[in-house]
């Protein structure tokens, strides 16, 4: 494999300007491409571009992804500090689909669902509880 310039996550969802408008405003991506159907969000700190692609888009292949949704899929996000965030995303109306919890070997997260069913999961690495 050659040298990789650029990497991207597309997704198909229903409503593209849906997902596009709530990972600006919450997210804090930017279109950096968009046409009918289609836009690539990106953010410097993230290393690959989101793409939203509309189901049903003519020029999606191969056929059988068409008509697909994204689902069973999980964005993760790490982050500083996951409380803060939680705080700010709740203050700023997105409902919490999973709360604040901290796993055993020392996962913090929690998750949130974008207008298309997009599971977002905002990570923070804590010290593992002592046994």
């Amino acid at each position: 494999m050659q040298a990789t310039t650029a990497s991207a996550i597309s997704l198909n969802v229903k409503d593209v300007e849906a997902s596009r408008d709530f990972f600006v405003r919450h997210m804090g991506f930017a279109p950096a491409m968009a046409a009918d159907g289609f836009v690539s969000m990106a953010r410097k700190d993230v290393g690959y571009n989101l793409i939203f692609l509309r189901q049903g888009l003519s020029s999606l292949q191969p056929e059988t992804l068409k008509h697909a949704h994204a689902g069973g899929l999980l964005l993760a996000f790490v982050v500083a500090d996951v409380d803060a965030e939680e705080a700010r995303l709740r203050e700023e109306g997105v409902s919490i689909t999973t709360p604040l919890q901290t796993e055993p070997w020392g996962e913090r997260f929690f998750q949130v669902t974008d207008p298309n069913g997009i599971l977002v999961q905002f990570v923070q690495w804590m010290t593992p509880p002592e046994a």
